[in-house]
């Protein structure tokens, strides 16, 4: 028996469509509670106890009324060691997809990363008022997390594209980024559960409404992180200065955020930029010129950062 028929028969259903393959395989499936987005989990990233904790904070969130999608049934651990969890299906579209300018107009794109803005307060907001137990574990997008020995997506400074210029260059702007975040952290800067991955495939827009999805990353963190993240794909769009403002108005409607916070925000995009330059090395095959390109983007934060510029 595969692992989606597998799965299918724990959760007692049918007809499966495989609808993503990424760092999970998603499929669309039909559930006795109806619709439903099916995920093989990835081995080895999320234990078991992390992901029970993620659908139980997923199952808060919903309760509380946020727009995310709500839990069915428990976790199932397939024969082969493998996780699989169900959410019910949500309708709508992707935000948009990395590399590809967004559609619409510009006061529709603003207006779409305002509403986006908004969700990720509600959620950031909902968040601090729910008890989720002395069992709840995720991992920490903390200071560590991104910029100890070990950071959770690891050593991206030793990404084999990089010169040994380059190589120094990074480790500088680390070495000067954990500055700024420990005086940041000092001054109690805004640190809680966040969603960790908010890029245009994991927001699905419908009329007005907006969705979070896919909260494999999420975590514990710093709250800019989640905007930075939705900022990080707009760097070649032609309005990312006014899809940025739009963001933070629409996250000022629920939850205060001043405006020194605010300017830390390419800091936080750098600390993406990072993160995916050592996420993509163990993920692409050898040769794959997109772990290049992730190491040329840090690389170029990386500099505009220790000049001055971020």
């Amino acid at each position: 028996m595969s692992e989606i028929d597998e799965a299918l028969a724990a959760f007692g259903g049918r007809d499966a469509r495989l609808v993503a393959e990424r760092e999970n395989t998603v499929y669309e499936a039909a559930l006795p509670e109806g619709r439903a987005a099916l995920r093989l989990h990835r081995p080895g990233y999320q234990s078991l106890d992390e992901i029970r904790s993620e659908l139980d904070w997923m199952h808060a969130l919903a309760a509380a009324g946020v727009a995310v999608p709500k839990p069915l049934g428990a976790p199932v651990v397939l024969s082969t060691g493998r996780v699989a969890t169900a959410v019910r299906w949500v309708e709508g579209e992707p935000l948009g997809a990395a590399g590809v300018p967004l559609t619409g107009s510009p006061d529709e794109q603003r207006a779409r990363f305002r509403a986006v803005g908004l969700a990720v307060a509600r959620l950031h907001e909902a968040s601090d008022g729910l008890d989720l137990g002395e069992g709840f574990t995720r991992h920490a997008w903390d200071i560590d997390g991104f910029l100890g020995d070990a950071p959770l997506w690891g050593r991206f400074w030793e990404n084999p594209t990089l010169s040994a210029e380059e190589r120094r260059l990074m480790l500088a702007a680390r070495r000067e980024a954990r500055g700024v975040l420990e005086d940041f952290a000092a001054r109690g800067g805004d640190y809680g559960l966040i969603h960790a991955d908010v890029l245009r495939e994991n927001v699905l827009v419908a009329g007005e409404d907006v969705t979070l999805i896919d909260f494999d990353d999420a975590g514990w963190g710093f709250r800019l992180y989640d905007i930075a993240t939705l900022m990080s794909q707009n760097e070649d769009a032609p309005d990312a200065g006014g899809l940025r403002d739009a963001a933070l108005a629409g996250y000022r409607e629920v939850r205060p955020l001043s405006e020194a916070d605010a300017a830390l925000l390419p800091v936080f995009v750098l600390l993406r930029r990072f993160a995916s330059t050592g996420w993509v090395v163990p993920r692409a095959a050898p040769g794959d010129p997109t772990v290049r390109r992730y190491a040329e983007r840090a690389v170029r934060a990386a500099r505009a950062f220790l000049a001055g510029g971020a």
